[in-house]
């Protein structure tokens, strides 16, 4: 009882940052147990209407979008989630504001999801120099040239940070996420 109670997420807010391409089941997983715990999920995305899923290379489901992060406030939220797919973490990595976004959440202390390919927007926004991590196997050379220690874990807990390699880490990563939200004052 104790600990169901430590991990509601009542009244917190999370912005799920994405753009089409992104692995629907790494978008779908966490935001369910998120709002399952508690927690007021938004999707952020480049562009208003809709963001195209994906399930590996092939088009999934179509999500709509909450705000565009040239409307979002990091100060609304109080943790981001960050879902992988080469497509949509490679978009978001090139976008100033979402770069800006996961810089002002770092700043405030406030929690960062990330899992799979992610991890790219964290590299590109100069966040990752100093931290232990992990991403899809293929981002460990880009990791560790950021700076970051890269470890090949089901979930690595860093601070204000959680991250996680896949779609398989998913309920260890979603769990670890619910904690991290829920530690946070």
């Amino acid at each position: 009882m104790a600990q169901q109670q430590q991990q509601t997420l009542s009244g917190r807010k999370v912005a799920i940052l994405t753009t089409d391409g992104f692995e629907q089941v790494e978008l779908t997983g966490p935001r369910d147990a998120l709002q399952a715990a508690g927690a007021t999920t938004t999707i952020v995305a480049m562009n208003p209407g809709q963001v195209q899923g994906f399930h590996h290379d092939k088009p999934a489901d179509k999500f709509d979008v909450g705000l565009t992060l040239a409307q979002a406030k990091p100060d609304d939220f109080d943790a981001v989630l960050l879902p992988g797919g080469v497509m949509n973490a490679d978009k978001l990595r090139n976008s100033q504001h979402a770069q800006e976004f996961v810089q002002a959440m770092q700043k405030a202390g406030k929690p960062i999801a990330a899992i799979c390919h992610a991890p790219w927007l964290l590299i590109s926004a100069g966040l990752v120099k100093g931290r232990k991590m992990t991403s899809w196997p293929s981002l460990q050379d880009d990791l560790r040239n950021a700076g970051a220690q890269w470890v090949d874990e089901e979930v690595v807990k860093d601070g204000n940070w959680v991250t996680s390699r896949k779609p398989a880490d998913i309920p260890a990563f979603s769990k670890a996420a619910i904690e991290l939200i829920a530690a946070r004052k």
